[in-house]
């Protein structure tokens, strides 16, 4: 059985950890506790492969200043003209100035963070994508420049920003299954916006709306007008191949909600480009 199996001896994969996540669901909390040390480390191997992936993408998210601490490069700059009054004459006539006091840069949160909002589609087709998005989000939710929310939807919308910087958590809570009303999602997302420039609302979907496209798209008209960055991201199966109704997504293209099939890695770019101040 997956529950005796031995957490270190296992290799962490995407179709592993899937599976256990499925067999989780149907377990007493008993059962649950002897499969909860497997799914740890399954959960804490693959995050940190996928932020040693991420790390590069987002790069630059903070501001560098100047530090007395060590820690980043010395700033020759503000070293010479903190130094200045610790100067020496050599034999040779030349002056040097002694760095009594070195300077470093490090770096700083940006003077106004960011809000990226993930609204994740739990409806019963999306598991693969599920566990993607959480893992993804333990990521982003590290990055000091971002304030990450979870929102995860099927006929109703549940907030999961308590456990976004714990995965396990998270994807133990997360029951996938249900139909799929993603404007009820984009609803939500709209009511956490405080300043729209620097707000993103990801949408991770089959698209397959179960509802009146009219309330969906009303939901996009409404936060692209506002100048929230959107971005909707296709449902991805185990094998990374991208599931969604190409019709809706049409639509929502339409409407002014960019669609693409993107990695958790291409997310982060993305994510990165719009902190950086790339363009929409």
């Amino acid at each position: 059985m997956l529950s005796e199996l031995d957490p270190a001896a296992v290799r962490p994969s995407m179709e592993l950890l899937t599976s256990m996540l499925s067999l989780a669901g149907g377990l007493p909390e008993a059962q649950l506790t002897k499969l909860r040390p497997l799914v740890r480390r399954l959960v804490e191997e693959l995050t940190r492969q996928l932020a040693t992936q991420l790390r590069p993408a987002l790069t630059g998210l903070a501001n560098p200043r100047p530090s007395r601490r060590p820690g980043g490069r010395i700033d020759l700059a503000r070293t010479l003209r903190a130094n200045l009054a610790h100067t020496r004459r050599l034999d040779d006539g030349r002056t040097v100035v002694v760095p009594e006091r070195p300077v470093f840069s490090t770096r700083t949160r940006t003077e106004a963070d960011w809000r990226l909002v993930l609204v994740v589609d739990v409806s019963g087709s999306m598991e693969a994508s599920v566990v993607w998005s959480a893992l993804t989000a333990a990521v982003l939710a590290g990055v000091p420049t971002l304030a990450t929310h979870f929102l995860a939807f099927s006929t109703a919308v549940v907030d999961l920003t308590d456990r976004v910087d714990d995965p396990l958590s998270l994807l133990l809570e997360v029951r996938v299954g249900g139909g799929t009303h993603i404007a009820a999602g984009l609803a939500h997302a709209r009511s956490l916006v405080t300043v729209p420039s620097r707000t993103i609302v990801a949408v991770v979907s089959d698209f397959e709306e179960g509802y009146p496209l009219a309330g969906l798209l009303g939901e996009v008209r409404t936060l692209v007008a506002s100048g929230v960055h959107l971005l909707g991201c296709a449902a991805l199966n185990d094998r990374g191949v991208p599931c969604y109704s190409v019709p809706v997504a049409e639509q929502l293209v339409a409407a002014g909600m960019p669609v693409a099939a993107l990695s958790p890695l291409e997310l982060a770019r993305w994510v990165g480009d719009r902190v950086r101040g790339g363009s929409r």
